[in-house]
């Protein structure tokens, strides 16, 4: 078995930006985003002082939609925001939470809701063989659980970094996390890093 391995979810200029284009109800004076960009920034720091695998995952479509199918809220949502678009600034990691060159960091983009589907995740997640996904992102009630859920079935163990995760709506990212409580192991950074050093 390999050592545990992180999955950092949307980190994107559109999410957590002031000026993106979804933000999931973050303002840029609100300190909810200021906690969150400083548990995240201690999640992949903490990651790389142990040498443990990171994959970077980003939402991003082409410029036309043509590869979005809009069959929920969400997905139609955006489109009519312009939001995610390939090549575009809101696309692209936000700056203090991006991708390192290194070997142990990689980058996968998808197109649905669930990381894992339609993309290669699962293929190179596999390759490490890892004790543990620690999975994180924003918004808990969208990409981070629906991920869990499908790392979950994949037979990944999975520890869900609750202050590195936000939604738009606090009771909806608790009610996620609650959720999530029958499937993963819920923690925090500091104790999550811990306890699977």
């Amino acid at each position: 078995m390999g050592a545990p391995l992180v999955i950092a979810l949307h980190y994107q200029n559109d999410v957590l930006h002031p000026e993106g284009k979804i933000r999931v109800g973050l303002g840029a004076d609100d300190s909810a985003r200021a906690d969150l960009l400083d548990a995240a920034g201690r999640l992949l720091a903490g990651a790389r002082a142990r040498g443990w695998p990171i994959v970077h995952v980003r939402v991003a479509f082409r410029p036309d939609y043509a590869d979005l199918i809009q069959n929920a809220p969400i997905l139609r949502a955006v489109a009519s925001l312009g939001a995610a678009q390939e090549g575009s600034w809101g696309a692209e990691f936000f700056s203090s939470l991006a991708p390192q060159v290194s070997p142990r960091e990689f980058i996968v983009s998808h197109n649905r809701i669930n990381a894992f589907y339609g993309s290669p995740l699962e293929s190179l997640v596999r390759q490490f063989d890892p004790t543990q996904l620690l999975i994180a992102g924003v918004a808990t009630h969208s990409v981070v659980e629906s991920t869990v859920r499908h790392a979950v079935d994949c037979g990944f163990e999975v520890t869900v970094v609750a202050d590195a995760c936000a939604s738009a709506d606090s009771a909806a990212h608790a009610a996620s996390l609650a959720s999530m409580t029958l499937i993963a192991h819920i923690s925090q950074v500091e104790q999550a890093l811990e306890a699977l050093a």
